[in-house]
């Protein structure tokens, strides 16, 4: 199984964010710490904002963070949007499915059971479990002061719930 580019760089943006909390990161700053192409970054952040994981301020003092706490970020879910449109083998896709073995086939029941195992590992894993005593991620990710404001200085910030 390989997963795609926009899934991988969507658990680096989410980590960098969880583990810059304090403070709202830039996409510039989260390309450069996840050796990432900052265009890639940026259709990615518009997919983490527009599904509800991400807020996003523009301008001068703007940048990225999380929605709600990084306790309430399913791992399964995360994987599940951005690879909701890439089907894991033909057979997984409805109307492009053209295997001619798909009436007899009996690897895709089997690759059923192994994705569900594989979401099921996921789905018991939150933002919070990736990034909690990871000294060494913490090392990877965590930014240095920015040069604008930061959006959660000398307030709390409150999520609903």
């Amino acid at each position: 199984m390989r997963l795609t580019i926009r899934t991988n760089l969507a658990m680096r943006v989410l980590m960098a964010c969880a583990v810059n909390d304090s403070r709202m990161v830039r996409r510039a700053e989260i390309a450069q710490a996840a050796n990432a192409s900052e265009n890639h970054l940026a259709q990615v952040v518009h997919l983490l904002a527009t599904s509800g994981y991400i807020e996003t301020t523009r301008g001068r003092a703007g940048g990225l963070v999380l929605a709600r706490p990084a306790g309430e970020i399913s791992i399964g879910e995360v994987f599940r949007q951005f690879e909701a449109g890439v089907p894991f083998a033909e057979c997984f896709s409805g109307v492009d499915n053209t295997c001619p073995l798909k009436v007899a086939c009996r690897l895709r029941g089997a690759l059923q059971a192994a994705l569900d195992a594989f979401y099921g590992v996921l789905d018991g894993m939150t933002l919070q479990d990736l990034i909690e005593d990871n000294d060494g991620l913490e090392a990877l990710l965590h930014l240095p002061g920015a040069a604008g404001a930061s959006l959660r200085s000398g307030c709390v910030r409150i999520f609903p719930g």
